[in-house]
């Protein structure tokens, strides 16, 4: 079956540090662009992170620049989501998704293909 595994997330604390991984299981991550999302309760879900894998570009939705990192590691078929000084506000199901290219508007979710189950983010005050 293909599909996206998130993994990593948990309960942290206000300024804590969590690292999300998104592993393609029968489904290579072979796709340009490769992004995280996110949904909190009673929320729209919004683009978080996106990754190009032609060039390496990477792009951030502007509350979470300086704080978050997105990275790739091919080889393992895996992409990352490198979270620091979390808050309370970060809080949300994360998920991660894969496009055939990236588009101006990379955090609109109509773009992607593959979606993951998601992974739980609780940041406590």
């Amino acid at each position: 079956q293909e599909q996206l595994v998130e993994s990593g997330g948990g309960l942290v604390q206000f300024g804590g540090s969590l690292r999300l991984s998104c592993a393609g299981s029968g489904l290579s991550l072979d796709y340009d662009a490769i992004a995280w999302f996110r949904q909190a309760p009673g929320k729209e879900r919004e683009g978080v992170s996106c990754i190009s894998k032609s060039d390496g570009t990477t792009y951030y939705t502007d509350s979470v620049k300086g704080r978050f990192t997105i990275s790739r590691d091919w080889a393992k078929n895996t992409v990352y989501l490198q979270m620091n000084s979390l808050k309370p506000e970060d809080t949300a199901v994360y998920f991660c998704a894969i496009a055939r290219e990236v588009v101006t508007t990379w955090y609109d979710r109509i773009w992607y293909e593959y979606w993951g189950q998601g992974t739980q983010v609780t940041v406590s005050s």
